[in-house]
Protein backbone atom coordinates (compact mmCIF):
# COMPACT_ATOMS: atom_id res chain seq x y z
CA UNK A 1 0.00 0.00 0.00
CA UNK A 2 1.36 3.37 -1.02
CA UNK A 3 -0.19 6.73 -0.26
CA UNK A 4 1.03 9.68 -2.25
CA UNK A 5 1.40 12.83 -0.09
CA UNK A 6 3.24 15.48 -2.11
CA UNK A 7 3.06 16.35 -5.80
CA UNK A 8 6.78 15.74 -6.32
CA UNK A 9 7.93 13.02 -8.68
CA UNK A 10 11.23 11.24 -8.10
CA UNK A 11 13.95 12.01 -10.63
CA UNK A 12 16.94 9.82 -11.34
CA UNK A 13 17.26 7.95 -8.00
CA UNK A 14 20.78 6.56 -7.55
CA UNK A 15 21.17 6.12 -3.79
CA UNK A 16 18.75 5.00 -1.09
CA UNK A 17 19.07 5.68 2.63
CA UNK A 18 17.30 3.53 5.23
CA UNK A 19 16.67 3.98 8.91
CA UNK A 20 17.05 0.68 10.79
CA UNK A 21 14.75 0.17 13.79
CA UNK A 22 11.12 0.25 12.71
CA UNK A 23 12.09 0.61 9.05
CA UNK A 24 13.94 -2.66 8.46
CA UNK A 25 14.36 -4.28 11.88
CA UNK A 26 11.76 -5.29 14.45
CA UNK A 27 14.30 -6.54 16.99
CA UNK A 28 13.86 -3.40 19.11
CA UNK A 29 10.10 -3.19 18.68
CA UNK A 30 8.61 -1.83 21.90
CA UNK A 31 11.63 0.29 22.87
CA UNK A 32 9.26 3.14 23.77
CA UNK A 33 7.65 0.86 26.37
CA UNK A 34 11.03 0.73 28.07
CA UNK A 35 12.21 4.31 27.65
CA UNK A 36 9.02 6.17 28.55
CA UNK A 37 8.37 4.45 31.91
CA UNK A 38 12.06 4.73 32.83
CA UNK A 39 12.20 8.44 32.04
CA UNK A 40 8.93 9.06 33.91
CA UNK A 41 10.37 7.16 36.87
CA UNK A 42 13.40 9.47 36.90
CA UNK A 43 11.24 12.59 36.70
CA UNK A 44 9.00 11.42 39.54
CA UNK A 45 12.03 11.31 41.85
CA UNK A 46 12.78 15.03 41.40
CA UNK A 47 11.94 17.57 44.15
CA UNK A 48 9.22 19.31 42.14
CA UNK A 49 7.82 16.40 40.19
CA UNK A 50 4.29 16.45 38.85
CA UNK A 51 1.85 13.58 39.02
CA UNK A 52 2.69 10.21 37.54
CA UNK A 53 0.35 10.95 34.65
CA UNK A 54 1.94 14.35 34.00
CA UNK A 55 5.48 13.01 34.00
CA UNK A 56 4.56 10.08 31.78
CA UNK A 57 2.99 12.50 29.33
CA UNK A 58 6.04 14.79 29.45
CA UNK A 59 8.41 11.88 28.79
CA UNK A 60 6.23 10.65 25.95
CA UNK A 61 6.14 14.04 24.27
CA UNK A 62 9.86 14.77 24.23
CA UNK A 63 10.77 11.20 23.30
CA UNK A 64 8.42 11.38 20.34
CA UNK A 65 9.97 14.67 19.26
CA UNK A 66 13.49 13.21 19.24
CA UNK A 67 12.71 9.77 17.80
CA UNK A 68 15.21 9.03 15.05
CA UNK A 69 18.05 10.97 16.65
CA UNK A 70 20.83 9.30 18.59
CA UNK A 71 19.59 7.97 21.95
CA UNK A 72 21.84 10.38 23.83
CA UNK A 73 19.70 13.31 22.66
CA UNK A 74 16.69 11.90 24.47
CA UNK A 75 18.83 11.44 27.57
CA UNK A 76 20.08 15.02 27.30
CA UNK A 77 16.48 16.23 27.23
CA UNK A 78 15.71 14.05 30.26
CA UNK A 79 18.59 15.71 32.11
CA UNK A 80 17.18 19.16 31.24
CA UNK A 81 13.74 18.14 32.53
CA UNK A 82 15.27 16.85 35.77
CA UNK A 83 17.03 20.19 36.35
CA UNK A 84 13.78 22.09 35.64
CA UNK A 85 12.20 20.14 38.50
CA UNK A 86 14.96 20.95 40.97
CA UNK A 87 17.00 17.81 40.44
CA UNK A 88 20.74 17.56 39.96
CA UNK A 89 22.31 17.63 36.51
CA UNK A 90 24.21 14.45 35.67
CA UNK A 91 26.10 13.11 32.69
CA UNK A 92 23.30 12.09 30.26
CA UNK A 93 25.29 8.98 29.37
CA UNK A 94 24.33 7.61 32.79
CA UNK A 95 20.69 7.69 31.75
CA UNK A 96 21.59 6.19 28.40
CA UNK A 97 23.48 3.32 30.03
CA UNK A 98 20.59 2.47 32.33
CA UNK A 99 18.08 2.65 29.48
CA UNK A 100 20.28 0.43 27.31
CA UNK A 101 20.54 -2.12 30.10
CA UNK A 102 16.76 -2.22 30.49
CA UNK A 103 16.18 -2.41 26.75
CA UNK A 104 18.61 -5.28 26.32
CA UNK A 105 16.68 -7.23 28.95
CA UNK A 106 13.52 -6.53 26.94
CA UNK A 107 14.92 -7.72 23.59
CA UNK A 108 17.59 -10.28 24.50
CA UNK A 109 15.27 -13.22 23.81
CA UNK A 110 14.83 -11.96 20.24
CA UNK A 111 18.54 -11.59 19.67
CA UNK A 112 19.20 -15.05 21.10
CA UNK A 113 16.48 -16.69 19.02
CA UNK A 114 18.03 -15.20 15.88
CA UNK A 115 21.54 -16.17 16.92
CA UNK A 116 20.49 -19.77 17.61
CA UNK A 117 18.56 -20.06 14.37
CA UNK A 118 15.24 -20.67 16.11
CA UNK A 119 13.71 -17.57 14.51
CA UNK A 120 13.77 -16.86 10.79
CA UNK A 121 15.36 -13.39 10.37
CA UNK A 122 12.53 -12.35 8.04
CA UNK A 123 10.12 -12.72 10.97
CA UNK A 124 12.04 -9.98 12.77
CA UNK A 125 11.88 -7.58 9.83
CA UNK A 126 9.33 -5.20 8.40
CA UNK A 127 7.34 -7.31 5.90
CA UNK A 128 8.83 -7.25 2.41
CA UNK A 129 12.04 -5.52 3.52
CA UNK A 130 14.45 -8.19 2.35
CA UNK A 131 12.91 -8.56 -1.09
CA UNK A 132 12.86 -4.78 -1.48
CA UNK A 133 16.55 -4.52 -0.55
CA UNK A 134 17.36 -7.29 -3.02
CA UNK A 135 15.39 -5.51 -5.73
CA UNK A 136 17.36 -2.30 -5.18
CA UNK A 137 20.66 -4.18 -5.24
CA UNK A 138 19.61 -5.81 -8.52
CA UNK A 139 19.15 -2.29 -9.89
CA UNK A 140 22.75 -1.45 -8.89
CA UNK A 141 21.71 1.26 -6.46
CA UNK A 142 23.94 2.36 -3.59
CA UNK A 143 22.27 1.51 -0.27
CA UNK A 144 23.02 3.18 3.06
CA UNK A 145 21.85 2.43 6.58
CA UNK A 146 21.80 5.13 9.29
CA UNK A 147 20.48 4.64 12.81
CA UNK A 148 20.25 6.48 16.11
CA UNK A 149 21.06 3.19 17.87
CA UNK A 150 24.68 2.69 18.95
CA UNK A 151 26.88 1.59 16.06
CA UNK A 152 28.00 -1.69 17.65
CA UNK A 153 24.39 -2.79 18.18
CA UNK A 154 23.36 -1.79 14.66
CA UNK A 155 26.21 -3.87 13.24
CA UNK A 156 25.32 -6.85 15.44
CA UNK A 157 21.63 -6.74 14.62
CA UNK A 158 22.14 -6.13 10.90
CA UNK A 159 24.27 -9.27 10.97
CA UNK A 160 21.64 -11.22 12.91
CA UNK A 161 19.09 -10.27 10.26
CA UNK A 162 21.56 -11.03 7.46
CA UNK A 163 21.05 -7.63 5.84
CA UNK A 164 24.53 -6.11 6.27
CA UNK A 165 25.54 -7.56 2.88
CA UNK A 166 23.11 -5.29 1.05
CA UNK A 167 24.85 -2.14 2.30
CA UNK A 168 28.46 -3.08 1.45
CA UNK A 169 29.96 -1.39 4.49
CA UNK A 170 27.68 1.64 4.37
CA UNK A 171 26.20 1.15 7.85
CA UNK A 172 26.28 4.04 10.32
CA UNK A 173 25.14 3.89 13.93
CA UNK A 174 25.46 6.41 16.74
CA UNK A 175 28.90 7.16 18.17
CA UNK A 176 30.11 9.25 21.10
CA UNK A 177 30.77 12.22 18.82
CA UNK A 178 27.22 13.53 18.27
CA UNK A 179 28.02 14.86 14.81
CA UNK A 180 29.73 11.68 13.67
CA UNK A 181 27.30 9.33 11.90
CA UNK A 182 24.27 11.58 12.38
CA UNK A 183 21.76 11.00 9.61
CA UNK A 184 22.39 14.47 8.22
CA UNK A 185 26.14 13.71 8.11
CA UNK A 186 25.56 10.39 6.38
CA UNK A 187 23.46 12.12 3.72
CA UNK A 188 26.21 14.67 3.09
CA UNK A 189 28.71 11.80 2.85
CA UNK A 190 26.55 10.05 0.24
CA UNK A 191 26.21 13.15 -1.90
CA UNK A 192 29.87 14.10 -1.64
CA UNK A 193 31.29 10.64 -2.32
CA UNK A 194 28.94 9.94 -5.20
CA UNK A 195 29.10 13.54 -6.46
CA UNK A 196 25.33 13.57 -6.65
CA UNK A 197 22.54 16.07 -6.31
CA UNK A 198 20.16 15.59 -3.39
CA UNK A 199 17.36 15.00 -5.87
CA UNK A 200 18.92 11.62 -6.72
CA UNK A 201 18.51 10.40 -3.12
CA UNK A 202 15.52 8.50 -1.72
CA UNK A 203 15.11 7.82 1.98
CA UNK A 204 12.92 5.44 3.98
CA UNK A 205 12.19 5.81 7.69
CA UNK A 206 9.60 5.74 10.44
CA UNK A 207 10.86 8.83 12.29
CA UNK A 208 10.67 12.51 11.46
CA UNK A 209 14.46 13.00 11.60
CA UNK A 210 15.35 10.99 8.50
CA UNK A 211 12.31 12.36 6.65
CA UNK A 212 13.36 15.96 7.33
CA UNK A 213 17.05 15.29 6.62
CA UNK A 214 16.28 13.76 3.22
CA UNK A 215 13.87 16.57 2.33
CA UNK A 216 16.44 19.20 3.37
CA UNK A 217 18.71 18.16 0.49
CA UNK A 218 15.90 17.85 -2.04
CA UNK A 219 15.52 14.07 -1.86
CA UNK A 220 12.40 11.91 -1.91
CA UNK A 221 11.30 10.79 1.56
CA UNK A 222 9.02 7.80 2.10
CA UNK A 223 7.61 7.14 5.56
CA UNK A 224 7.08 3.65 6.98
CA UNK A 225 3.84 3.92 8.92
CA UNK A 226 2.56 0.43 9.68
CA UNK A 227 2.08 -1.18 13.09
CA UNK A 228 5.36 -2.59 14.41
CA UNK A 229 3.78 -4.80 17.06
CA UNK A 230 1.43 -6.37 14.52
CA UNK A 231 2.97 -5.95 11.07
CA UNK A 232 0.73 -5.87 7.99
CA UNK A 233 -2.41 -5.29 10.08
CA UNK A 234 -2.98 -1.68 9.08
CA UNK A 235 -1.72 1.85 9.47
CA UNK A 236 -0.29 3.23 12.69
CA UNK A 237 -2.33 6.44 12.64
CA UNK A 238 0.08 8.29 14.93
CA UNK A 239 3.03 7.49 12.66
CA UNK A 240 0.96 8.37 9.62
CA UNK A 241 0.17 11.84 10.98
CA UNK A 242 3.69 12.40 12.29
CA UNK A 243 5.43 11.46 9.05
CA UNK A 244 3.00 13.50 6.99
CA UNK A 245 3.72 16.52 9.20
CA UNK A 246 7.47 15.88 8.80
CA UNK A 247 7.07 16.29 5.04
CA UNK A 248 7.07 12.72 3.70
CA UNK A 249 6.40 12.57 -0.04
CA UNK A 250 4.69 9.20 0.28
CA UNK A 251 3.75 6.65 2.94
CA UNK A 252 3.79 2.86 2.98
CA UNK A 253 2.76 0.44 5.73
CA UNK A 254 5.64 -1.87 4.83
CA UNK A 255 7.47 -3.08 1.73
CA UNK A 256 5.07 -5.77 0.58
CA UNK A 257 3.71 -3.72 -2.33
CA UNK A 258 7.10 -3.65 -4.02
CA UNK A 259 5.69 -2.97 -7.48
CA UNK A 260 3.96 0.22 -6.34
CA UNK A 261 7.10 1.50 -4.60
CA UNK A 262 9.34 0.68 -7.56
CA UNK A 263 6.90 2.31 -9.97
CA UNK A 264 6.85 5.44 -7.82
CA UNK A 265 10.63 5.69 -7.48
CA UNK A 266 11.74 4.71 -10.96
CA UNK A 267 8.82 4.84 -13.38
CA UNK A 268 7.13 8.08 -12.45
CA UNK A 269 4.18 6.36 -10.76
CA UNK A 270 1.80 8.98 -9.45
CA UNK A 271 -1.09 7.36 -7.66
CA UNK A 272 -2.52 6.09 -4.41
CA UNK A 273 -3.13 2.44 -3.71
CA UNK A 274 -5.12 0.94 -0.86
Amino acid sequence: MLIFISNRKPKYIQSVLFDFDGTISLIRQGWQDVMIPYFAEVLLKTPHAGTAQEEYRCATEFIELTTGKQTIYQCMQLNDEVVKRGGDAVDPSLYKNEYSKRLMLHIEHRRQSLLSGVTDPDHMMIPGARRFLETLVERNLNLYLASGTDHEYVMEEASLLDVAKYFKGNIFGAKDDLLLNSKAMVIQKILKEQQLSGTTLAGFGDGYVEIENVKDVGGIAIGIAGHEANPSTGWDEWKKRRLTQAGADALVMDFTDIDAIIDYLFKGGFYETD
